[in-house]
């Protein structure tokens, strides 16, 4: 009797040992991750569709208020030391050539700043603000552009 018992919390200990609970992932391996991916927020934290006109996704596209107070930020956020004083380009990318490695649309361009990008660019978006993103943008998009508030001398 007295082998009877210390073999039972052995064997339940044996058998618990072989048994991993479903939620916990295979040795060496990370847990599944679900990372949802949306539409981009406006600047009144709506939810834009991704579908939309690209006009009609920009808030402040074609604003000449706006643009000046992109160019501003453009400078207020030292994009310059990186893309040139008017996105020429430098440490990073030309903004004033049609070759866009991310994608040139509105919420392209969005992303690339609130998201930042591999190779440099940093994500901006947990430090500037959404509305003052979409005026980068809308900056951004109006360079080589008759809008271009204050371009370079040679394109004047």
């Amino acid at each position: 009797m007295r082998a009877v018992i210390l073999l039972a919390p052995a064997c339940l200990l044996f058998a618990a040992c072989q048994t991993q609970p479903a939620e916990i992932a295979p040795q060496g391996s990370a847990p599944a991750m679900s990372t949802p991916v949306g539409p981009v927020v406006g600047p009144n934290g709506e939810a834009q569709n991704r579908e939309q006109h690209e006009a009609d996704l920009d808030p402040y596209a074609h604003d000449k208020i706006a643009l000046q107070d992109g160019r501003r930020l453009f400078v207020q956020y030292n994009c310059y030391g990186c893309h040139g004083g008017h996105g020429g380009g430098g440490m990073g990318p030309s903004l004033r050539d049609e070759d866009w490695i991310y994608g040139s649309s509105d919420a392209h361009v969005y992303e690339s700043i609130a998201q930042g990008r591999a190779h440099g660019m940093p994500a901006w978006g947990v430090q500037v603000p959404s509305e003052q993103i979409w005026k980068l943008v809308a900056y951004v998009k109006s360079l080589r552009s008759p809008e271009e508030p204050d371009p370079p001398p040679h394109e004047q």
